[in-house]
């Protein structure tokens, strides 16, 4: 029998833009699976979604291809993946950053995406009909830097790239990638803006930050053009954040 609705796999679905995301997807419509690494906060979250979800570190591939193959047993394709997991680091100057830190960050920012974005790709070729959309979470880091963040910097740069090569050989299958750039939405890991951020010359300022419902009303548009058509980079921004004039 064929599914009626579209499905979505959300990494990184326990909490902040990932948990919204999860909730956003469900109540458009979409049957919603996600993954991350607190058992609990998943199972939570999968309790208000109705949909499936996994324990998953993304910067394991076996763990990330168990977790897709899962997906697709529960719910027999894949249309749409949002690739969300990541993690952030303490400010440190460049010539103070611990190699460990350096390998963790790039471990689940870069390689982490990589093997969910594979594991994506794979089954949108495969599936009949052929064709999805996975979707990147890039940042206003993947264009300009904060100060003392050489490790985040480098990753979400490495993440457009990674956007533009699965939208280049994903136009065979029917597979668009698009990555959404997000400056300050108001979630846990951002509630320190509010006291203050460091900027580049050195002083601490408060920042602004908007609310997360407008990320996940930027993603159902994203996810919801027919494939197509392509919005390959979207930036949704605190209007009046330090972006614009960085760099």
């Amino acid at each position: 029998m064929q599914r009626q609705n579209k499905v979505a796999v959300i990494t990184g679905g326990s909490s902040g833009i990932g948990r919204a995301a999860a909730l956003g997807f469900a109540a458009a419509g979409y049957d919603v699976a996600i993954c991350g690494r607190r058992a609990e906060a998943l199972r939570t979250v999968a309790a208000e979604t109705g949909g499936h979800w996994g324990e998953c570190d993304v910067t394991d591939p076996a763990a990330v291809a168990h977790f897709f193959t899962g997906v697709r047993e529960a719910y027999g394709r894949i249309d749409v993946v949002f690739n969300n997991a990541g993690r952030s680091a303490p400010a440190t100057s460049f010539g103070d950053i611990d190699i460990v830190t350096w390998r963790e960050m790039v471990d689940t920012n870069l390689n982490g995406a990589f093997y969910v974005a594979r594991e994506a790709f794979r089954a949108m070729r495969d599936q009949h009909p052929q064709g999805g959309r996975i979707i990147n979470n890039g940042s206003i880091s993947a264009s300009v830097p904060r100060p003392g963040a050489a490790p985040y910097t480098a990753t979400k740069h490495a993440i457009s790239g990674l956007t533009r090569s699965i939208s280049l050989d994903g136009r065979a299958f029917s597979i668009a990638c698009g990555q959404i750039d997000i400056g300050n939405t108001a979630t846990d890991m951002t509630s320190r803006m509010s006291s203050g951020a460091l900027q580049a010359n050195g002083t601490m300022m408060p920042e602004p930050t908007f609310d997360v419902k407008h990320v996940v009303d930027a993603l159902l548009y994203m996810a919801g053009l027919p494939l197509s058509a392509n919005v390959q980079f979207m930036t949704v921004m605190a209007t009046t954040m330090p972006y614009i004039g960085r760099g």
